[in-house]
């Protein structure tokens, strides 16, 4: 025992619960996981370790489902969760729908859980594996009311940075295979008191416009300290608010405890310099505030699990279909964060990006090497750097979570280990519900 250790003293561990399928994490892949394996009988328990569902969509404050995919639970998810109430006149009904009031998505989120019949556990961490050789079944939790164990069929990790597959000895590596960078990590804030008549939105680092001294991204490197630095303002669904994503932390590692907390506290210490040079810089902003800032910092790249398969930055330039594939037209960008400082990586590529056809995800993506009875969904699926800087948006994940649902549904009824389902059968099920590529 090394000389900083020490022994916990054993103790005799609860049962909370015995389920079908076990979901961890409640962002978007998690909710599509828990609400389709659910939707497909399984007994079905969400754990989440903040006070709310939706993830980066709802406690991340992310401005806009960013990416796109069609057919699958996204389209339900933006269908039931969008704005009705609030309205921008500088957007249409269609783009008002893909803006986020991110306390009704709460709500409704919640009502989808319940809808579905998923048993929530809130504020709940999910601690460590429960391992029978190895298979994982179950996971140790602990909140409020202690320690105890969750014992499942079939988990599916949806916690971004795969803490459990990881912990239950999945194989990995971290961020940019030659060197192990990850993109930065940023904190969402929504700004009130703008006059949106006299400013223009900044959608994409390769945007830009002229305010009265300059170029405004070239005044913005000027201007305010690195790594932050680049301008990008979205709209929001309420008048006279914009969401920010303009703080910026390099060199940090997500699935550090440390590295997350210096990353928090170096983003708001960000806040008061980027709000000056918009006030003082950019009209329209002249009477702003922040308004809100998300209480969870952005994290865009971690873990990348290895699995039974892995996508590659070329699959999705040709448009891939896979005989294997369990998401249907996803298409985004490279969208790679400068890993080293503000804007754009030289490896990204935003508006240029060409390719306009979606692409498939194979189900081996979602199914991790050595470890059985577990499945992945979201940003820590298996596949290269550069793939994942596409496939980590929202829309993408909730459809990964919804493949991944109902595949463990259909493991935890047939007996079987993931690893053992025919692609075919949970294809069939995808197909009934209108997902297929096209």
């Amino acid at each position: 025992m090394k000389e900083n250790n020490v022994m916990e003293p054993q103790r005799e561990t609860p049962v909370y619960d015995t389920v079908d399928v076990l979901v961890l994490g409640a962002g978007p892949a998690g909710w599509g996981a828990a609400v389709s394996a659910a939707r497909e009988g399984a007994k079905t328990l969400l754990v989440e370790g903040s006070s709310d569902v939706g993830g980066v969509a709802t406690t991340g404050l992310m401005s806009h489902w960013t990416g796109n995919t069609t057919g699958g639970i996204y389209e339900e998810i933006i269908s039931r969760t969008h704005n009705v109430y609030g309205k921008n006149p500088k957007l249409n009904d269609q783009e008002m729908r893909k803006y986020i009031d991110h306390e009704t998505m709460k709500t409704r989120a919640l009502q989808m859980m319940r809808e579905a019949g998923v048993k929530l556990l809130l504020n709940t961490m999910a601690c460590e594996p429960y391992m029978e050789g190895k298979r994982l079944a179950g996971v140790f939790v602990e909140n409020k009311s202690g320690r105890s164990l969750i014992r499942a069929k079939v988990s599916i990790d949806c916690t971004g940075d795969g803490d459990i597959a990881a912990r239950a000895g999945a194989p990995y590596f971290k961020g940019r295979e030659s060197d192990g960078a990850m993109q930065p990590m940023t904190l969402m804030v929504q700004v009130g008191g703008v006059d949106v008549e006299r400013m223009e939105y900044v959608y994409a680092f390769e945007d830009s416009y002229e305010v009265p001294e300059g170029d405004i991204q070239k005044l913005a490197r000027a201007c305010i300290p690195a790594p932050a630095g680049h301008v990008l303002v979205y709209p929001s669904v309420f008048p006279g608010v914009v969401t920010l994503n303009m703080t910026n932390v390099t060199g940090m590692d997500g699935t550090n405890a440390d590295d997350l907390t210096e990353a928090y506290i170096r983003c708001r210490e960000q806040l008061p310099e980027i709000m000056e040079f918009l006030q003082k810089h950019v009209p329209g902003f002249e009477n702003s505030f922040v308004l809100k800032s998300a209480s969870q910092i952005g994290v865009r790249e971690t873990r990348h699990f290895i699995g039974m398969k892995t996508i590659t930055e070329q699959d999705i330039l040709s448009a891939r279909v896979f005989p294997d594939w369990a998401v249907a037209n996803a298409h985004f960008n490279f969208d790679v964060h400068n890993i080293t400082g503000a804007g754009l990586d030289e490896t990204g590529c935003q508006k240029k990006f060409s390719q306009k056809k979606g692409y498939t995800i194979p189900y081996g993506c979602l199914v991790p090497q050595k470890v059985d009875g577990l499945l992945l969904a979201g940003r820590c699926i298996s596949g290269t750097h550069l793939a994942h800087s596409n496939y980590r948006v929202m829309p993408i994940c909730a459809n990964m979570g919804q493949a991944a649902g109902i595949a463990a549904a259909l493991c935890a009824s047939g007996g079987i280990q993931p690893r053992e389902l025919p692609a075919e059968r949970l294809q069939e099920r995808l197909t009934a519900l209108g997902v297929r590529p096209e």
